[in-house]
């Protein structure tokens, strides 16, 4: 299957990006289980490099699993993310290799990555933060607002979510349902494309 001609109509469009917004204000309504299944199942298509899936997702939701992010959190990302529906921890696996037979069949793909330590850390990293921003454009294209944040303790979260798994924590993103009457700051500018665009 092949994208050429096909174009999303403008109302998606605003969805995705131009409408869109970091959300630090929820709305006191569930994520049910069955919605971040769907999010996860369309997150997964997006591409990385031979396949290899290196993001790892927890997706904190009860009140319990809260307490047990909130000491390893900045004191201004605090409110928000207890009040937040769910809250995605996106890692980065670092063993991801040991799944390329399955995912990257068509030759030893995992003779590619292992013993190569610094290899393996910029390809988790680079991939799984693609992974990370999927997931975002798959939650807006299924209804919800996010807020993506790096502002906590990286070797806590680990800890406290990861604790016999070799993984880096990436990023944190908020999901629910955004009020968009608080916590929204006017849009910042952008670039212009003869700002940081060259066609060469």
């Amino acid at each position: 299957m092949t994208n050429a001609g096909k174009i999303l109509d403008d109302q998606a469009l605003d969805i995705l990006f131009r409408e869109a917004r970091t959300l630090h204000a929820w709305e006191k309504k569930d994520v049910s289980d069955v919605l971040l299944q769907a999010l996860y199942d369309l997150t997964k298509w997006g591409p990385t490099s031979a396949n290899c899936c290196p993001a790892r997702f927890v997706f904190v939701k009860s009140p319990e699993a809260k307490e047990r992010l909130k000491p390893h959190l900045m004191a201004g990302n605090v409110e928000q993310t207890m009040a937040a529906p769910v809250t995605v921890i996106i890692a980065d696996d670092l063993k991801f290799y040991e799944h390329m037979p399955r995912l990257f069949p068509h030759t030893d793909a995992k003779s590619w990555y292992a013993g190569k330590d610094a290899f393996i850390k910029e390809t988790a990293f680079r991939n799984a933060t693609l992974q990370g921003a999927y997931l975002m454009l798959a939650a807006r294209a299924l209804g919800l607002d996010t807020g993506a944040m790096s502002g906590f303790k990286k070797q806590g979260v680990r800890e406290a979510f990861f604790p016999d798994q070799d993984v880096e924590v990436n990023f944190l993103c908020n999901i629910g349902y955004g009020d968009p009457g608080k916590g929204t700051h006017p849009r910042g500018p952008r670039f212009g494309f003869d700002e940081v665009c060259k066609i060469v």
